[in-house]
């Protein structure tokens, strides 16, 4: 018997089957890179469907619209002037449904016909299979791809977005590359509009860090990030300047509260791998982070002392009590915060 593919080989086969327009009949597609998600839909539609007919042989159904007798009738429609019907079904989750509802699904699944394929599509609502339902998750299972469509790595998230800059007309370093993908959070569909909106800006051939600054909004843990190096490194007064940009940016202080103890948990992490001549590698792998993420990680935490780091996350959890029981303006207790780890910082 043909070994089954794993799962993390999926999206490779899927690719291969656009590549040589043989698509199958069922696929699952999930993950956090939302931008890849829908650009591999958007191939499929091509291949499967025409614009003359599509509104004859395309079918969308969705938590308002589905059920399972309307995805049985999508399923079954035959194509109109067309060889193929596609039907997309938006963040269902199979597994959630009545018992009589699954086995009816599992029945859909185990037979599409030949000229149907069926995409599951699943960006909020979570890909969690329940194989304990073992008739729906065979129906899935045999005849069905899982694709997961997970971050890109910084390796190639620099060479996508000098990619799409010089499509452009545009130059940019790598350093530059990574520093944006680290700014904007580093999904594909973040960078596609920032890489846009810096393009419309900048005047140059030559995109700098100027130009980038101007029009791109950090994400919370980006600029958390710069606030802690900023401690590291004696600039108190700066630091507390960035947290106060993140509350003109409407960031709620508890979510603030949150990216800062995530942040030094991080940094504690890293010192203690630090200590024990680890490298980045460990930090990505236990933290679940990506390669530069770690690395400026570990940099970071080169100028914490494992005193500060264990200090930094008590005043962490004491601010989260004052915030959650004390009437104390919140973006008060924050600044106090920044304060006290600028005093911890001085000492060491």
């Amino acid at each position: 018997m043909a070994k089954k593919p794993q799962a993390n080989d999926n999206l490779q086969i899927l690719k291969q089957a656009i590549k040589a327009k043989e698509l199958g009949r069922l696929y699952i597609f999930h993950g956090e890179e939302v931008f890849l998600l829908n650009h591999y839909f958007e191939q499929m539609k091509k291949i499967l469907l025409d614009e003359l007919t599509e509104s004859f042989n395309f079918h969308k159904l969705n938590n308002e619209t589905f059920s399972i007798q309307d995805f049985a009738d999508s399923v079954e429609n035959l194509p109109m002037m067309a060889a193929h019907t596609l039907v997309q079904v938006d963040e269902i989750d199979l597994f959630r449904l009545p018992e009589a509802e699954r086995n009816k699904a599992a029945e859909i699944l185990s037979d599409i016909p030949d000229y149907c394929t069926v995409v599951f599509t699943h960006q909020t609502v979570a890909w969690k299979p329940d194989k304990r339902l073992k008739k729906l998750w065979s129906a899935i299972d045999e005849n069905g791809t899982v694709v997961e469509f997970a971050k890109q790595g910084q390796r190639e998230l620099i060479t996508w977005v000098g990619r799409h800059f010089l499509a452009a007309g545009k130059q940019i370093s790598n350093d530059l590359c990574s520093y944006l993908i680290d700014i904007t959070g580093g999904t594909m569909t973040a960078l596609a509009g920032e890489i846009s909106k810096i393009c419309a800006y900048s005047g140059s051939d030559t995109i700098v860090r100027s130009d980038i600054d101007a029009v791109v909004e950090p994400v919370l843990d980006a600029v958390v990030f710069q606030m802690t190096d900023l401690l590291g490194e004696g600039k108190y007064g700066p630091a507390l300047l960035k947290l106060q940009t993140l509350l003109k940016m409407q960031q709620e202080p508890l979510a603030i509260l949150g990216a800062v103890g995530g942040h030094f948990r991080r940094l504690s992490t890293a010192r203690t791998l630090l200590d024990n001549g680890r490298n980045a590698s460990e930090l990505a792998k236990l933290c679940g982070i990506s390669d530069y993420p770690a690395r400026k990680t570990m940099d970071a935490a080169r100028r914490f002392s494992p005193a500060f780091c264990k200090m930094a996350a008590q005043l962490v959890l004491e601010t989260d009590y004052k915030i959650k029981t004390s009437f104390d303006d919140p973006r008060r207790l924050l600044e106090m915060l920044i304060l006290e780890l600028a005093q911890e910082a001085r000492r060491g």
